[in-house]
C-alpha cells in the first residue's frame, strides 16, 4: 500500500491555510468580458513593442491569443457591440407569426424551383416526342420509297 504526500497533490498558498484556500475550485464558472475590458486588453495588446510582453498579457489576464485575435477582428469591423458578452442558449421567440411566415415564404420558393425543373423536363420530353415523330415519318419515307425502286425490279 503506498501512501501519498498530500503537500505533493495540494500545495496552499502563500498566507493561506490548506483548508480555506483549494487549488482546484469546486465549481468553475465561464469568465464574461465588457466592451470597456476588451478595448483596454487590446489596447494593452497594442502598445506592446518587445517580443514577450503579448504572451505576459495574455498569461497575466487569463486569455489565449485566439480570443485576443478575434476581439482585433470585431474591433477591426467596428461592432463594438459584438465585444460585449452575448447569451447563450437559444434566443427568445419575437413573433411567431412571422417565423410561420418566413417558413412559408422559404417553402414557396422549394416549391418555385421544383416547378420550374418539372416544366423544364416535359419540354424536354416533349421535343424528344417530336423528334422521334420527325424521325419515324423519315423513316416511312424511306422505306416507301425502298419499296417503290424494289416494285420497279
Amino acid at each position: 500500500m503506498t501512501v501519498h504526500n498530500p503537500s505533493l497533490f495540494s500545495r496552499p498558498r502563500p498566507g493561506s491555510s490548506p483548508s480555506t484556500d483549494p487549488e482546484v475550485v469546486p465549481k468553475a464558472s465561464r469568465r464574461q468580458f465588457s466592451a470597456a475590458e476588451k478595448l483596454r486588453i487590446l489596447q494593452e495588446a497594442d502598445a506592446c513593442s518587445q517580443p514577450g510582453q503579448i504572451g505576459a498579457l495574455l498569461r497575466r489576464e487569463g486569455l489565449y491569443s485566439s480570443q485576443l485575435t478575434t476581439w482585433r477582428r470585431l474591433r477591426a469591423r467596428g461592432q463594438l457591440q459584438a465585444l460585449t458578452p452575448q447569451q447563450r442558449g437559444p434566443k427568445a421567440v419575437a413573433d411567431p407569426l412571422a417565423e410561420e411566415l418566413a417558413a412559408l415564404r422559404r417553402e414557396n420558393v422549394r416549391l418555385q424551383a421544383q416547378l420550374t425543373r418539372a416544366e423544364t423536363i416535359s419540354d424536354v420530353q416533349k421535343n424528344r416526342q417530336g423528334n422521334r415523330d420527325v424521325q419515324e415519318a423519315a423513316a416511312c419515307q424511306r422505306s416507301s420509297s425502298l419499296c417503290r425502286n424494289v416494285a420497279r425490279l
